[in-house]
């Protein structure tokens, strides 16, 4: 069990297409690259902070939102029905 060959790559490919189909294959494909990107972002930032004592960079501290203004009231309560 050690090096796959030109056959056995062929192999895997064609299970593959033939699970999933010609049209979903992009959007696996597409899916394992973000996987694959986002998981490598988080080791390298995980890294960072480990060593370098830094917040990761996706993870900084959200800025408060300001509160929401709501319409002045007219002091008698609305009834939902007549």
């Amino acid at each position: 069990m050690g090096n796959l060959g030109f056959t056995e790559i062929m192999v895997i490919l064609l299970v593959v297409l033939l699970l999933f189909g010609a049209k979903r294959l992009p959007e696996v494909g597409s899916s394992i690259g973000k996987g694959i990107r986002e998981f490598k972002r988080s080791l390298s930032d995980t890294q960072d902070a480990l060593m370098g004592g830094e917040e990761p960079r996706n993870l900084q501290p959200r800025q408060p939102e300001p509160p929401a203004q709501t319409a002045p009231t007219s002091g008698k309560p609305k009834r939902l029905s007549q």
